[in-house]
């Protein structure tokens, strides 16, 4: 069985100095304990840099413009990215498509950029209370819509699916549930597939064990890299 993709996400986290700091801790902790499995870190675009580190620590852009320079205020894009050797990214995070507003067509366009220029993409889907509310059949199509006009057979691709009630809420989806949306979208594509929704060490074993389930994508339980050791350590056992 392969080992988990774990990654995550710092969101609107860490400074330049403690990313440098977090970067630095992990890499220690990560050759100490042998672990051989790349560990992928999204931090905010004003700590992105070139980190020496001495196990496989990837650094990846929570977002950036499908561009390579150009007049985008407040956006980056791969002259940025380039600078610091970046080769993954985030694309179609719920909060990038419920709070600042990309619509499906612009997520797909963004995504087919980048996967022409060669990126590593780590894809997120999930839907809204509303749609698990209204059921199985609902879910699907919605799940269906967000990955209309992406590739799904592109060989860097790895998929997240994050239910958007479950993100920083503390909720998590029952084993049972994950295992059940995944089966569907397995079922659309064989690329890795993450699950992310108040992933923390409590409930981390639980969600890997889950059928389908390629790994987890974390948001506040790995913003303290104590709770990034005690997850990996829970991982590595």
């Amino acid at each position: 069985m392969p080992s988990p993709i774990i990654a995550a996400n710092f969101k609107t986290n860490h400074t330049r100095a403690s990313t440098a700091e977090y970067v630095s801790r992990l890499d220690g902790w990560l050759a100490k304990n042998g672990y051989g499995m790349p560990v992928y870190l999204f931090p905010p675009a004003t700590a992105l840099d070139r980190f020496e580190t001495e196990s496989d620590i990837r650094i990846g852009a929570q977002n950036a413009y499908p561009t390579v320079k150009g007049s985008f205020t407040g956006e980056i894009g791969m002259e940025q990215l380039d600078e610091f050797g970046v080769e993954t990214i985030l694309v179609g995070h719920s909060e990038r498509r419920h709070i600042l507003g990309e619509s499906q067509a612009f997520i797909a366009r963004k995504f087919a950029w980048f996967m022409e220029r060669g990126l590593e993409i780590f894809y997120c889907i999930g839907e809204p209370l509303e749609v698990r509310e209204a059921g199985e059949k609902a879910v699907r199509h919605y799940l269906v819509e967000q990955l209309e006009g992406i590739d799904t057979s592109y060989e860097k691709l790895t998929l997240a699916y994050e239910p958007v009630w479950a993100i920083g809420t503390g909720k998590t989806a029952t084993p049972e549930l994950i295992e059940q949306t995944h089966a569907v979208i397995k079922a659309i594509s064989d690329r890795p597939l993450l699950y992310g929704g108040s992933v923390k060490p409590a409930n981390i074993a639980e969600v890997l064990a889950v059928p389908g389930c390629d790994g987890a994508l974390i948001g506040t339980a790995s913003w303290e890299i104590s709770g990034m050791e005690t997850m990996l350590e829970i991982v590595k056992s």
